[in-house]
């Protein structure tokens, strides 16, 4: 499961609050979140274009890793190029691969701005963020859409569940 979205857009919050729904349920699953592999696997990484692009295929790569050991993985990541994502679908198999839009507007990922990046960017201090000075690419045809702005975490939660469960179970 793919989330991806706008900086802000509640890719992180529905990731753990999802993989807690899958443990509840005895399903072992991983969550990959973009913040996390910036600070360790992909430290080394700025955000040029193709900085993003291997940041993508870094993490699709350890997905598919974990995907291979029978969990559900649940990656949080901005992943704004379309390119990008459908290589990372292709790594980690087209079968198994959701791809989530988690929908928000710009107006509002600014305004949550959980990390003073949108802020940061807008004063010129930080270089080719995502929304601000470099682009995002809506998913063409994601699996399912999360509409973040007016959605609760927990509708979103049980969607997902929806659709992950009856994948799981047949």
């Amino acid at each position: 499961m793919w989330l991806t979205g706008l900086p802000g857009s509640g890719k992180s919050t529905i990731a753990y609050a999802f993989d807690r729904h899958l443990s509840s349920e005895g399903i072992a699953s991983v969550v990959l979140d973009g913040d996390a592999l910036r600070l360790g696997l992909c430290s080394d990484l700025g955000f040029s274009f193709e900085d993003r692009n291997e940041n993508v295929r870094r993490a699709a790569e350890v997905a598919k890793l974990f995907l291979d050991r029978g969990m559900v993985v649940i990656v949080a990541l901005v992943s704004p190029l379309q390119e990008a994502r459908e290589q990372a679908r292709r790594t980690v198999s087209t079968s198994d691969f959701l791809e989530v839009f988690c929908s928000c507007r710009l107006a509002v990922c600014q305004q949550r701005d959980p990390k003073g990046h949108y802020a940061k960017a807008k004063a010129g201090s930080m270089k080719e963020f995502t929304g601000v000075s470099s682009p995002y690419e809506a998913p063409l045809a994601p699996d399912i859409i999360l509409d973040t702005e007016t959605e609760s975490v927990d509708t979103c939660v049980k969607r997902l569940g929806g659709l992950v469960l009856e994948r799981i179970r047949c």
